[in-house]
């Protein structure tokens, strides 16, 4: 082979290797997990059957960042009124959209006046880690279901 052939062979491999990583590079920047927290406040009751409504927002490393209105239902041996407010990160997301919808929980708490919160939430492949703190009445163990929608406000 001349040193022209191979030259000009060496600059098409690389000038087809430049194209695919650059086709390439999109496709998986719309691929990579996207990191998201959640800040949030809820207030409710039990007695037996437990609920708690509140409100959050969420940011995402993407820039993505939202309102959201948060509905807690269950049951299980539950008895008081409580106020929590806490963080929570959510993981395995691709953008803000996929943190929305039901998740379900079990999770144990027990407490006089203050408590703290310590709940892990799933929807499919997404989780939330909850922290948080309390004030009020609230013992018990529950498993409950954990709504996140956009706020309406």
């Amino acid at each position: 082979m001349s040193k022209r052939t191979f030259g000009l062979t060496a600059a098409m491999l690389l000038g087809v290797g430049a194209l695919t990583g650059f086709t390439a590079t999109p496709t998986q920047a719309a691929e990579a997990p996207v990191k998201c927290d959640l800040t949030y406040s809820l207030a409710g009751w039990s007695a037996i059957y437990q609920h708690a409504e509140g409100h959050g927002h969420i940011t995402c490393n993407n820039g993505q960042s939202a309102a959201v209105s948060i509905n807690m239902h269950g049951g299980g041996l539950t008895a008081g009124k409580f106020h929590v407010t806490g963080k929570g990160e959510i993981s395995n997301v691709y953008a803000i959209k996929d943190v929305y919808g039901s998740y379900a929980q079990a999770g144990a708490s027990a407490g006089v006046v203050r408590s703290g919160e310590v709940q892990v939430l799933t929807k499919g492949t997404t989780s939330i880690a909850l922290s948080g703190t309390g004030e009020g009445i609230n013992l018990g163990v529950a498993v409950d279901k954990f709504d996140i929608e956009p706020s309406r406000h």
